[in-house]
């Protein structure tokens, strides 16, 4: 299971960075698209927010089955690196619905994005490392 566990961890951290991706494709997308006179309103759409809107369910789902797995291995400290990175994801989730009203609550949603991606990044590296035994000095 620690195997699983890792593998998670390193899938939820390498989804954050092609959700980033996916934002800047989409971003330059709109500049490229406004600049050919494209109207942007509220039935258009591009892949990279398509995809960023779709990967964003994906890393929520494996952020529960991650959070599920942890109760399954003996990884040091794994339980709470998971029940952090769910709690992430469900702030990045508020976060993302609060930030279409107030858009400057979207910097949040970015750099939240970074803490699940750097935490999932930890508890991948800790399934990683065999559990040390304990001796008294």
């Amino acid at each position: 299971m620690r195997k699983v566990y890792r593998v998670l961890g390193l899938l939820i951290a390498i989804a954050v960075v092609l959700q980033i991706a996916s934002i800047a494709l989409s971003g330059f997308t709109i500049a490229k698209d406004a600049d050919d006179g494209t109207a942007i309103g509220a039935d258009y759409s591009n892949f990279g927010q398509s995809y960023h809107s779709i990967a964003g369910t994906v890393i929520g789902l494996l952020a529960l089955v991650f959070l599920i797995v942890s109760f399954l291995t003996d990884v040091p400290r794994g339980r709470v690196l998971a029940g952090i990175v769910f709690g992430l994801v469900v702030l990045q989730f508020l976060l993302a619905v609060v930030s279409f009203g107030v858009p400057a609550l979207g910097v949040l949603h970015g750099i939240n994005g970074l803490a699940v991606a750097a935490v999932a990044s930890m508890g991948a590296r800790r399934a990683a490392v065999p559990n040390q035994p304990v001796t008294s000095g």
